[in-house]
């Protein structure tokens, strides 16, 4: 992903969403899919909304793509062509595809640690 300067600039100013001010911050609600400015959500009253990261646009018009990349901010998975934060990612382990959100730690960060090769 081609972060532009804003974003890399961001990602410099924070190395995690917690050390983003409370004035500053915007959140994700999950339940009513709106990004709001206050904790918990004023429209549904969702009591956690998650920090949103300053890097996501939320908005991905991908169906499927090869590969994955991840935020340099937050961690989280982003659509290699858009930068996107809302995807899923789909592995497959031991025969069986499946939703890589429900792995421990462990067994996320030794996707992220995966080295990819193509033959040429």
């Amino acid at each position: 992903m081609d972060w532009t300067p804003e974003q890399q600039a961001l990602a410099r100013k924070y190395r995690r969403l917690d050390e983003i001010p409370v004035e500053e911050r915007k959140y994700k609600c999950h339940t009513c899919h709106l990004i709001v400015d206050a904790s918990p959500c004023p429209n549904c009253g969702e009591p956690h909304p998650r920090i949103m990261c300053p890097l996501d646009h939320c908005h991905c018009s991908h169906e499927i793509v090869t590969g994955i990349e991840y935020c340099p901010l937050c961690g989280a998975a982003v659509c290699p062509e858009c930068g996107s934060h809302d995807v899923v990612q789909i592995s497959r382990v031991t025969g069986y595809l499946q939703d890589v959100s429900g792995w421990n730690a462990g067994k996320q960060q030794e996707l992220k640690d995966r080295v990819r090769y193509t033959v040429a």
